[in-house]
């Protein structure tokens, strides 16, 4: 898996890690599972979410798309 590590900015805001202060994330979307689509064989109907992990601390923002 590529991780590289970059600055982040979301609505003109700089991301700034709230447990170390760290400023470079790597980024994965997550899959924002319910029971109901879960158990229907819908997951590809459920939302995404953008993850931006911390590279110093693993902290994780989470944003829906």
């Amino acid at each position: 898996m590529d991780r590289q590590a970059k600055t982040v900015t979301i609505k003109g805001h700089q991301l700034v890690c709230p447990i170390c202060d760290g400023k470079a994330f790597w980024e994965r979307e997550t899959l924002m599972n319910t029971a109901g689509a879960t158990f229907l064989g819908f997951e590809w109907a459920n939302k995404v979410a953008a993850n931006y992990i911390c590279n110093d601390c693993g902290y994780v923002y989470w944003f829906i798309h």
